[in-house]
């Protein structure tokens, strides 16, 4: 049978090379530590110990029940560790900025589950264009923050990171459908367009690529609503810009055709969910980051069609 203080001891013993350094570092008395470890020299009929005039070293036998006992004492750790987590995440509050390009009813299920199973926690969500969400991180509001297309931020860190294009809408039977190549701005330029109204993200994209082609893009409408600029291109009055994954309802149920365009910048579009890179997340926030890394589509996997074209 094994003695659990008898192997602590010997453990010590190992670390400090005697017996003597041991029972001082451990503030007992040194005949107890000589004491217990015999006893278990006895019950197993093995020595531990080679006893030298100048100190003591283990035997195979001894070396063995040391790392047998650190073993367990990592394992108790990591369970205990578990065990510790697990009661963190019966209460607590996860706070989420999300920015442009998710509409809500790509983060509702994910949500939704989440807080199914975790019941004692709490989720506040903040809608918000992508710069506000980068301050809000920033600033210590929220924990994490979902964004599409932001600028690099050094004090920010990147937890997943997927490529989705900004690509065109339109509606299902608009005349550019029939083009078989990327579309350029000037292509479009003609059509009524809707625009976000904030400066940063997508729209910044978007004026990125006109500056360059040196085009002024007149926009029939300006909002800072993702599903506003949807119902834009629904309705059939004009055309947007915004990830597939966005409108995949809308294409599955055919009221809405995307369209490559041909931009470098465009195609390069990332989503990401960030948070502050000196601030170590909650465990009840790494559960929520977990999740939405698995069950929200945007996090998955890169854009359908970014996967199709790696596969040629």
């Amino acid at each position: 049978m094994l003695n659990g203080r008898a192997l602590a001891y010997l453990c010590e013993v190992q670390r400090r090379g005697s017996l003597r350094a041991a029972a001082v570092h451990l503030n007992v008395d040194v005949s107890a530590i000589s004491r217990l470890i015999r006893r278990q020299e006895e019950e197993l009929a093995t020595p531990l110990l080679t006893r030298h005039p100048d100190g003591v070293s283990l035997t195979e036998a001894g070396r063995l029940l040391v790392d047998h006992h650190r073993a367990q004492c990592d394992a108790e750790s990591a369970t205990l560790s578990r065990l510790n987590a697990l009661q963190s995440l019966n209460s607590g509050e996860v706070r989420l900025a999300v920015g442009e390009g998710f509409i809500a009813d790509l983060i509702n299920a994910p949500l939704q589950t989440f807080m199914t199973a975790h019941p004692g926690i709490d989720i506040v969500v903040v809608m918000a264009g992508v710069n506000e969400a980068m301050a809000l991180i920033r600033d210590r509001e929220v924990d994490l923050a979902l964004l599409y297309a932001p600028p690099v931020d050094p004090t920010l860190h990147c937890h997943v990171e997927r490529r989705h294009p900004l690509d065109l809408i339109v509606p299902a039977d608009h005349p550019l459908t029939r083009r078989q190549t990327p579309l350029t701005l000037y292509e479009i330029s003609d059509w009524p367009l809707a625009l976000m109204d904030n400066p940063f993200g997508m729209r910044q994209m978007v004026d990125q690529v006109a500056h360059q082609e040196r085009l002024h893009l007149t926009s029939r409408l300006h909002t800072n609503s993702v599903a506003v600029l949807k119902n834009f291109v629904r309705s059939g009055i004009g055309v947007t810009f915004m990830p597939e994954l966005t409108v995949a309802d809308d294409i599955e149920q055919g009221l809405i055709r995307v369209l490559p365009l041909a931009h470098p910048v465009l195609n390069g579009a990332r989503a990401q969910i960030v948070s502050r890179q000196d601030r170590p997340l909650s465990v009840a926030a790494e559960a929520c980051l977990s999740h939405l890394r698995r069950g929200m589509r945007f996090f998955q996997d890169d854009a359908p069609r970014v996967k199709a074209a790696c596969r040629y």
